[in-house]
């Protein structure tokens, strides 16, 4: 079987439709935070697609919470493309934005532990992340019963 020749690049206003149906997909399922359309527009400088040919698989985001800190969000793949490392491609190309920008740390929230950790990200408290309780937790419809587990990664 051949390897699949996958591609990640910074995503375009094109791609707005697909991060949204993508996105909403598991927002429906409850383990993602739906975003309309008009964020993602306002957003799509922040995320990554994986493309296999011309057809976007999946995506990721990174978003800033401090000087030295950012959050992977958005992190998905389209139905029958999980378990192919597209995934890991992804992780690897958010983590090359995060050098460039010279963060030295990297967190998620996720249910997926284990990929994450297969990534290089340690389980942490959750309560280590002030700046991301403050931004977004506080809107959050979990917020008082999170069962999100934090992962982190520290960049060199």
């Amino acid at each position: 079987m051949q390897a699949l020749q996958v591609a990640c690049r910074k995503a375009t206003s094109d791609d707005v439709e697909t991060l949204f149906h993508l996105i909403k997909g598991y927002a429906e399922k409850g383990i993602m935070l739906p975003r309309t359309r008009e964020a993602l527009e306002y957003m799509i400088d922040s995320f990554v697609v994986a493309e296999i040919g011309e057809e976007v698989v999946g995506c990721g985001s990174l978003t800033r919470l401090g000087k030295d800190l950012v959050e992977i969000r958005s992190l998905g793949m389209t139905e029958g493309y999980k378990g192919l490392g597209i995934g890991s491609k992804l992780v690897d190309a958010l983590i090359e934005q995060a050098r460039e920008q010279q963060i030295p740390k990297i967190m998620a929230l996720t249910y997926a532990v284990s990929f994450f950790e297969k990534n290089g990200f340690k389980v942490v408290e959750k309560e280590i992340f002030p700046e991301k309780v403050w931004k977004d937790c506080v809107n959050c419809p979990k917020q008082l019963a999170c069962d999100e587990i934090a992962v982190l990664k520290l960049l060199n």
